[in-house]
């Protein structure tokens, strides 16, 4: 249990106080916008893994997966419906390993350990009394959500390729489970085909241009049996890791129009045992790197132009459930919110976390249901960055992250700064673009309206810790199980805006005048 602290120690403001300073001016070009998001950007997973799933010597999963998760307790219902509404995944590894007992399916296993099953366990099944208990819960939540499907259903393993599947895939069951779920009247916001199947894969894989086939008869499938163009989920692929090849020929192949969405997943921070993993999330080179990604993802979505655009799908930063010592860290969230951000910019409309709660990269913890800092960082994102992303420039410091929105609540401008130093301290003045005129100097802006100011820091200070601070108040649930306040400090515009070092901060400028937002 948590000693309840009411306020952060104030070592940590002393600390903060005797880092050195640096002056930076940021210019956010509010002329035009750079990109667009959805406006429920912010995404969750949930995952069928069972508690026996565990790696690196230890079971981080418990009963935090879709089949186990208790659906009653507060925590866990007021931490989704805090964003009102959250956007939630069910998917994962095991999706395309799971059955729905529905139509001609009658029995339904549990998930048991098998050596030659795919990762390692044997098919397991979705009955429709757990579906009923699922949705019930969704509804109460106000969850918009994302199905993921089993792709794998019909087909066989290859006897020459290991992970190979071939075969066409057979759309029976997931007729059935459709059927059932309209006759119920629940809402289904899109429907993700498999689960990383493209290229490579992980653990299975497929044919590009036999999963261009098959998703031709999900899209078919959809429009046959959502007769209305207003209730019909979208259609999202494929859901892995992106292979230039592969995505290209699954495209041509499906043709425009088919799916709506293009899905890829990012764990860009490598395997969760890594002993250089916090190395990792302070290196702002490191950091970049995954900017090829996007940078692909996007021109494969220019080129064949699907409605939705880009969704980061599933992101972790390590793989297989995350680092033990660091995910559920104050510390995460430099990958995290850094993420988000770089994403928004390449045109991603959708960025999906994994998971809500299990392993170690859970925003819940797996047990408790307490909140882990990134949960926090991720509220502040929902409620404060819209959908327009602005292009911003700086002096180059690379220690320094900035990235720039459209508020979510008009007028004004959202910023995110993410400062990686431990020992400096950022100074930070603004300036606003001149349209159209390279040659000429940004005008310096000076707001006469307060500051919106949201400042997140560990708790003592450590960013190992899994206790963040808000404006100098620990976030901790009330009694009552509910999210805390999360109110911004105001701050007088005419000074600087001051970022603590290895501190993070969400900043609203209501007077800000960007063309782009109005």
């Amino acid at each position: 249990m948590y000693f309840k602290f009411t306020f952060c120690p104030i070592i940590l403001l002393l600390w903060a106080s005797l880092s050195f300073a640096q002056n930076v001016n940021v210019v956010i070009h509010g002329a035009a916008s750079i990109a667009k998001t959805d406006d429920n950007f912010v995404c969750v997973t949930l995952d069928w893994w069972p508690a026996e799933k565990c790696d690196y010597n230890q079971c981080p999963w418990g009963k935090a997966g879709i089949l186990n998760l208790d659906l009653r307790y507060g925590a866990l219902i007021n931490a989704i419906k805090a964003f009102n509404p959250l956007r939630i995944k069910v998917g994962g590894s095991l999706q395309d390993n799971v059955v729905y007992k529905v139509g001609e399916v009658s029995s339904c296993p549990n998930f048991m350990k098998r050596e030659d099953g795919l990762f390692g366990f044997s098919q397991g099944c979705l009955s429709m009394e757990r579906w009923d208990q699922l949705n019930r819960f969704f509804n109460h939540t106000g969850v918009k959500l994302t199905f993921g499907l089993n792709a794998l259903f019909g087909r066989n393993e290859s006897q020459t390729e290991k992970g190979l599947w071939i075969g066409d895939w057979q759309p029976q069951n997931t007729r059935d489970f459709m059927q059932y779920t309209i006759s119920k009247g629940y809402k289904v916001d899109s429907y993700e085909f498999g689960n990383q199947l493209s290229g490579s894969g992980m653990g299975a894989k497929v044919d590009a241009k036999q999963y261009g086939k098959d998703v031709i008869v999900l899209n078919n499938l959809v429009k046959e049996l959502y007769a209305h163009p207003e209730t019909q989920p979208k259609v999202l692929g494929p859901g892995g890791f992106y292979e230039e090849k592969w995505f290209n020929i699954f495209l041509e192949v499906s043709g425009q129009g088919i799916v709506d969405g293009l899905t890829h997943h990012i764990y860009n921070l490598g395997p969760g045992d890594d002993p250089n993993m916090m190395n990792k999330i302070l290196d702002p080179s490191y950091l970049n790197q995954v900017s090829q990604t996007y940078k692909g993802v996007s021109d494969v979505v220019n080129k064949f132009r699907p409605q939705l655009g880009a969704w980061v799908s599933e992101s972790g930063g390590a793989l297989n459930g995350g680092s033990k010592d660091v995910s559920r860290t104050f510390a995460d969230g430099f990958w995290y919110l850094d993420q988000m951000g770089m994403a928004s910019t390449y045109d991603q409309k959708v960025f999906c976390r994994q998971a809500l709660i299990g392993g170690n990269y859970g925003l819940l913890n797996a047990t408790t249901f307490v909140p882990n800092p990134d949960y926090y960082g991720a509220l502040l994102w929902h409620r404060l960055m819209g959908s327009t992303v602005l292009a911003v420039t700086k002096e180059s410091d690379p220690d320094l992250r900035v990235y720039a929105h459209c508020a979510k609540k008009k007028p004004g401008v959202s910023l995110i700064f993410i400062n990686l130093s431990k020992d400096r301290s950022f100074n930070i003045t603004l300036s606003n673009a001149k349209p159209g005129d390279a040659g000429k100097p940004n005008y310096e802006f000076v707001g006469k309206q307060n500051r919106e100011e949201y400042h997140l820091r560990a708790l003592t200070g450590d960013i190992k810790d899994d206790i963040v601070c808000l404006n100098d108040v620990p976030m901790v649930q009330t009694d009552s199980e509910d999210i805390p306040a999360m109110d911004p400090k105001l701050v007088d515009a005419s000074t600087p805006i001051s970022i603590a070092a290895q501190s993070i901060a969400y900043v609203t400028i209501r007077d800000f005048e960007a063309p782009a937002c109005v």
